[in-house]
């Protein structure tokens, strides 16, 4: 729609929308230009010549006929009789037949009076409705609201008055110039009260029942966050849509309920009378600020404030991982619900011929929106990678991917509306390539997050063993990670799909090249057993070590089997492959400890020689059984099994071969000893005293076994 051309010499200025005004008479006097005062001027001389003339005419003619008697009040203008101002419907009534009648063969003409009249009655109607409560409210028997007429009216006068397509166009613009220029100053000015009246509708659509702006400051204080679009010695028709520095401050509860259908009744009429006027680009910009302002404060009433790629960059870990939790919620409330509810108001409020504008505000609207989160992605995307943030990484990458089929949905709507083709339809492709290019930011960092566990595990190069062969700390970290990882298994293998770029030596028939990430799963699997079986070396007693790596396996196989989900990326074979090792480990622990116990205690032919016991080699026997006993519990009382099963699966199969052993050796020699002190001094354990004392190893403390030996 092209705009009603307005003389520039007698164009109004607008004064600003933002600035306050608490009494009804300034919001008047600030509309009020020089150039509609100069028109009122050039207006009431008119009348004055118009009224002498006729009192001239009329004197002449009263002197030809004699005129009075006695000669006087010859060549004097009678006064006219008082009358009335007409009011604003009797105006209108003389307007819309003036305007009925340019269509017809004998148009009829309107006076520079009732156009200065009528333009000043809007006027004042404006002004007057700018504090007024209920101001768009249809009438008893439905009929728009008086201003909203009256804008209606003036705006196709205007466009009557200042019609160029020649007949009865041309010769108005000419015939009515003092007309036009008062007419459509008083259109600019209607036009600037529409554009307060829409962003403070569109900023709290509560305004609509109440609407008490003059004492809330809606129409004003809020429009402060937003610069004016009529702004002077700009181009009008220049459609920008600024960047907004901060949110509404309104409550967040008026932005979340959806518009009632009477404020989207009054703001379709709005825009379309703006429309109509040839103000479509300040109508755009309005709903387009006024909108993001609302998202804004959403945002901000979910806990999510904007903050610069330096600011999260530097940010510490600790509050960067809880400002991702709100923007994750943030992100999918505006995605899922705020944008959704966006869609349908624009929808609603552009109708018609106007349908492609709605569209298209939308779409710039959702782009603007979607890429202020975008930043913080990116932001994150580029902060030293770190183990500890590989799952809000990827927290992050499923709220972009799962929130891209409602992005296709918009896409999808605008094409079947016939917006293809249209700037909205740009700058929804635009987002969907956004879109797609941070969800591939995200997914790459989180690839190279869970292959640089590798690193780390080759890093661990600890010359310290874990003191009595307990679990290792990289194993509790590592295998807890894994198993937290596997809770994201299926994104994982997503992301290795999709953007892990795998080594130049892999050989295209590798084992894992089905699902990527089960094969650096397994690969993370093989070094943290390498690292382990090379930490058992550490140890001098072959024992211990195999102590450690009994510990470290079976905390191994515990939280695979454990997790369904780690289980079914290793397997079942590698279970059973660690198991057979966990039972090597043992059969080494027990032939290092208990095989030379038990050599202590067999008759290998050392201690009965031709059916005679030889007593100094059954007194170095006991000897030795003594000090290996003391030895084990000296050096074993502090090595630990932490799982309680293996613990007693150990206690249980010592026990079972060495007990019975000594049980045997004892009745077959003790009665060679002469009782009393001979047989206190080598025969200090009972076989219950031996079974206590394997039922306390692997305990960790010593100190509790000495308590056997009083």
């Amino acid at each position: 729609m092209e705009r009603i051309p307005i003389p520039i010499a007698m164009l109004p200025q607008k004064s600003s929308s933002f600035s306050q005004a608490t009494i009804r008479e300034e919001k008047l006097g600030r509309n009020l230009s020089l150039g509609a005062i100069k028109l009122n001027e050039h207006i009431e001389r008119a009348k004055k010549d118009a009224a002498e003339a006729a009192g001239d005419k009329k004197a002449a003619a009263g002197g030809g006929e004699g005129g009075p008697a006695d000669g006087s009040g010859v060549g004097e203008t009678p006064e006219p009789p008082p009358h009335e101002e007409p009011d604003l419907a009797e105006l209108s009534a003389e307007v819309d037949a003036f305007l009925a009648s340019r269509d017809g063969d004998a148009p009829l003409s309107i006076s520079e009076v009732t156009l200065d009249r009528f333009a000043s009655a809007v006027e004042v109607e404006i002004a007057q409705s700018e504090g007024e409560e209920g101001k768009w409210a249809l009438g008893e028997g439905g009929e728009q609201p008086l201003i909203l007429a009256a804008i209606k009216r003036i705006v196709t006068l205007a466009s009557a008055l200042t019609a160029t397509g020649g007949g009865n166009g041309t010769e108005g613009a000419v015939k009515y110039t003092i007309g036009v220029h008062r007419v459509t100053g008083v259109l600019h000015r209607s036009m600037t009260f529409l554009e307060d009246e829409l962003h403070a509708l569109l900023e709290d659509p509560c305004l609509a029942k109440t609407h008490k702006a003059s004492e809330s400051g809606s129409a004003t204080a809020k429009s402060m966050k937003r610069p004016p679009s009529f702004g002077q010695g700009g181009d009008p028709d220049r459609s920008v849509v600024p960047p907004t520095e901060g949110g509404s401050a309104g409550d967040d509860a008026s932005q979340s309920q959806p518009f009632p259908a009477e404020t989207v009744d009054h703001l379709r009429a709005m825009a379309e009378v703006m429309i109509t006027a040839g103000y479509e680009t300040e109508c755009t910009q309005v709903f387009l600020v006024a909108r993001r302002n609302a998202l804004d404060a959403t945002m901000q009433s979910l806990g999510y404030e904007k903050a610069s790629i330096d600011d999260v960059v530097r940010m510490a870990w600790e509050g960067l991982e809880s400002e991702i939790g709100t923007w994750i919620k943030a992100y999918r409330h505006i995605l899922n619900a705020g944008l959704s509810a966006e869609h349908d108001l624009c929808v609603r409020v552009f109708v018609g011929r106007n349908a492609g504008l709605g569209r298209d505000i939308f779409a710039d609207l959702a782009r603007c929106a979607m890429l202020q989160m975008f930043n913080f992605t990116e932001a994150v995307a580029m902060t030293k990678r770190a183990a500890e943030k590989l799952f809000k990484v990827l927290d992050m990458y499923e709220a972009i991917r799962d929130g891209a089929p409602v992005v296709d949905g918009f896409i999808s709507t605008n094409k079947a509306e016939g917006g293809e083709n249209s700037s909205g339809a740009e700058a929804l492709a635009d987002l969907k390539s956004e879109l797609a290019s941070v969800r591939s930011r995200l997914g790459e960092s989180a690839a190279a997050i869970f292959c640089d566990l590798e690193s780390s595990i080759r890093a661990d190069a600890g010359k310290q063993p874990v003191p009595g062969g307990a679990v290792h700390p990289l194993t509790r970290y590592l295998m807890n990670y894994l198993k937290y990882a596997c809770e994201y298994k299926n994104t994982l293998e997503q992301v290795f799909r999709e953007f892990h770029r795998p080594d130049a030596d892999d050989s295209p028939g590798h084992e894992g090249e089905s699902n990527p990430f089960a094969a650096q799963l397994m690969e993370v699997m093989e070094l943290l057993h390498g690292s382990l079986e090379a930490k058992s070396k550490l140890y001098k007693d072959l024992a211990l070590s195999s102590i450690f790596l009994m510990n470290n396996g079976r905390y191994m196989l515990q939280k695979i089997r454990g997790s369904p989900e780690i289980n079914a990326v290793v397997g079942e074979a590698w279970a059973r492959k660690r198991s057979t090792d966990l039972r090597q480990y043992h059969k080494n622990y027990q032939r290092e400890t208990w095989g030379r116990v038990l050599n202590v205690l067999r008759d290998d032919g050392g201690i009965t020689v031709k059916g005679h016991v030889q007593k100094p080699v059954l007194k170095e026997r006991f000897k030795q059984f003594n000090a290996a006993m003391d030895e084990i519990q000296r050096t074993q009382g502090a090595w630990v099994v932490s799982d309680e099963q293996l613990q007693s699966e150990l206690r249980v199969s010592i026990t079972a071969v060495v007990v019975p052993a000594y049980r045997s050796f004892l009745g077959r020699f003790a009665q060679h000893f002469t009782a009393g002190r001979q047989t206190e001094k080598y025969i200090k354990l009972s076989a219950d005293d031996l079974e206590g004392i394997i039922e306390e190893l692997f305990e960790g403390s010593a100190g509790s076994m000495s308590r056997r030996r009083n």
